[in-house]
């Protein structure tokens, strides 16, 4: 089955898994590309990094050779990894005496408490439309793309942390950390707020040890559940005295930053499994226990080789593919992995060499993954240069439209800030479908419901209304009064695959053409508005015949493709 019938299946019956005539897929490596560098690479690159590939975007990068289109996209600053953080847009607190009603409509919450449940409620709304904005409105990097890959990696749910401060801390954690150092960024997620609100960090003491995080730090976040040594594996002893190492961590709710009590503290010295070499980690007393433990722990953990080749497989199924065979295992996940541990878990020189692979620019592993929501939704958003309104003229404006995106996404399966477990969203996870099941007979019209309204009548929220309007988009091509040119190049800032000749003409015979043989019906109409964009007759020929043709593109199964 190939990838335009997946999807088209999909509509009718239960999807299966692609089989492939060869078990290995792509035989290249992680040697640098040295291919064409076209538009049409530039468009790969950008839609992998980024939430969709503007037209300006692409310009810009096509100006580089790439690998400094690489370079530019991984140099992420730290003033970039902290925007503005969320305001209030909500209503305030009834509680007598509640903090929040100290707060200024349009001003940040994020370092005042409240003790209004409803608030809270409302806090992680806004934060959850706040980091929306923050993926549509992104410079020209990867920081975005990769704050939600980590959150789906060191994966929490909104609703069980319940306290809107946390969840943005977390946050803050993942942008801060997102080409980072992965050693840091584990140790600073380990004592967030909201990680020891999840997993019961703060419960976790000496007399009643909690295993939960511990487990997940090994099998999910580190580790992985399936270890490449020659033991079986990291044991669940290791999981009971990884728990112990952790313990005396608390939350003080009050400044809202993690706290450790020695006390409660299990001061033993802890002996781990063959796997970890029989490691033996010394206890320890005071104020600087937990800290000192924790970074032999991770130590310990780093040793393993495992480590660099979950990390690495999970970085390649989200900017690559999901299916790692044998081959890719060998060519691409272990020398990507050994430059992970060569160069101390730091993050950006192993995204350095994969986007800059041979691999990475192979055919085969151009438009062959399913865009998830957040990627149909804020590419749409970014690539047809949707309006919104100025956070800082109309914050809740602003506020208002990108929950009406984040209410899509939820319908569409994909929850910020809220996958369904610990292990992340399941199209990220579950073998053998992996992003193969974003598409259902749910999803797949709702999807396309959305690319409908977006053009007809746009969305409507507190008198805010985002839309599409196509002549800007238009505007953007080389030649848009050329009939032809308006459709190829539309496909090809649009679509990962082409469309055949012959479906290009039919588009234009049927729709730009409106059934007219001249090309010239579309260029003098066009040319005609241009000239006058007051003439309502022009403008209602131009601005019908691109409403309906990419209404049409965006519901052909193509689209679905990244």
């Amino acid at each position: 089955m190939d990838r335009r019938e997946f999807l088209t299946a999909g509509k009718v019956k239960k999807t299966v898994p692609v089989q492939f005539a060869s078990p290995s897929r792509v035989l290249s490596g992680i040697n640098p590309y040295v291919g064409p560098w076209t538009t049409n690479e530039v468009i790969h690159l950008l839609k992998r990094t980024m939430f969709g590939a503007k037209k300006a975007d692409v310009d810009f990068f096509n100006a580089m050779t790439m690998s400094q289109a690489v370079d530019y996209l991984l140099n992420v600053s730290v003033a970039q990894t902290q925007p503005s953080p969320p305001v209030k847009n909500y209503s305030n607190s009834v509680t007598a005496g509640d903090p929040d009603q100290g707060i200024a409509a349009g001003q940040t919450w994020v370092n005042i408490n409240t003790t209004d449940g409803g608030v809270d409620s409302a806090r992680v709304s806004s934060f959850k439309n706040w980091w929306l904005g923050q993926m549509i409105t992104q410079e020209r990097n990867i920081l975005e793309k990769m704050t939600l890959f980590w959150s789906n990696h060191f994966s929490t749910e909104a609703d069980v942390i319940s306290r809107g401060i946390w969840c943005y801390q977390i946050n803050a954690v993942q942008r801060k950390n997102a080409v980072g150092n992965f050693k840091q960024f584990v140790q600073e997620i380990t004592t967030s707020t909201g990680m020891l609100r999840y997993l019961n960090g703060y419960l976790n003491t000496n007399t009643a040890p909690d295993e939960n995080y511990g487990r997940e730090l090994q099998e999910l976040f580190t580790v992985g559940k399936g270890a490449d040594n020659a033991t079986q594996g990291y044991s669940e002893t290791d999981v009971k005295t990884a728990a112990k190492v952790l313990t005396g961590w608390q939350i003080n709710s009050t400044t809202n930053a993690a706290t450790f009590t020695s006390s409660r503290h299990d001061s033993t010295n802890k002996q781990f499994s063959a796997f970890y070499n029989n490691t033996v980690i010394t206890g320890r007393t005071g104020a600087t226990a937990g800290d000192l433990e924790l970074n032999d722990l991770l130590n310990m953990i780093l040793a393993t080789n495992d480590v660099s080749m979950n990390i690495c497989r999970k970085l390649y199924r989200w900017f690559v593919y999901y299916d790692i065979d044998a081959t890719t295992e060998l060519n691409v996940i272990t020398p990507l992995a050994q430059i992970f541990r060569t160069n101390n878990y730091d993050i950006k020189p192993v995204l350095s060499a994969l986007l800059k692979s041979q691999h990475f620019f192979d055919a085969l592993n151009q438009g062959c993954v399913i865009k998830s929501p957040i990627d149909i939704i804020v590419g749409l958003s970014r690539e047809f240069s949707v309006v919104f309104p100025d956070v800082i003229a109309d914050y809740a404006g602003a506020y208002n439209t990108w929950q009406v995106l984040n209410s899509l996404a939820i319908t569409f399966q994909q929850n910020i800030g809220d996958p369904p477990n610990v292990a992340g969203w399941v199209p990220y996870y579950q073998a053998p479908q992996f992003h193969e099941i974003w598409i259902n007979s749910d999803t797949f019209p709702k999807r396309n419901q959305f690319t409908d309204q977006m053009l007809l009548t746009g969305y409507t929220r507190g008198g805010k209304t985002i839309k599409i309007d196509p002549t800007v988009f238009a505007k953007t091509l080389p030649a848009p009064g050329d009939p032809n040119k308006l459709i190829s190049d539309s496909i090809i800032y649009l679509f990962r695959l082409p469309l055949t000749q012959a479906s290009m003409d039919q588009l234009k015979r049927d729709i730009i053409l409106g059934g007219q043989t001249n090309d010239l019906y579309w260029t003098n109409a066009w040319n005609a508005w241009i000239a006058n964009p007051n003439d309502t007759v022009n403008a209602s020929i131009v601005k019908t015949k691109l409403r309906d043709f990419y209404q049409y593109l965006m519901k052909l199964a193509e689209y679905q493709l990244g």
